[in-house]
């Protein structure tokens, strides 16, 4: 059975830098973006634990758009 993910999208600026995180809230796993400030893209895959939420909170990162976080996947930022 195919696994249907819903993902949930944080984002946090820092020093010119634009971070974002994709995670699937089941399996914990997903993508971390980090764009430069000359908008090149880094992309990790990434494995969280349960607290996940929590430090993204305590770092400072804030809900954003799928959308978003797709247009800097993609590399359609300028």
């Amino acid at each position: 059975m195919k696994h249907n993910v819903i993902h949930e999208y944080f984002k946090k600026e820092l020093d010119g830098y634009i971070i974002l995180v994709q995670i699937d809230k089941e399996k914990l796993q997903g993508l971390e973006l980090i764009v430069t400030p000359d908008k090149s893209t880094q992309k990790t895959k990434r494995r969280f634990d349960a607290e996940i939420y929590d430090d993204l909170a305590h770092d400072g990162f804030k809900p954003c758009s799928p959308l978003e976080f797709n247009l800097y996947l993609k590399g359609l930022v300028k």
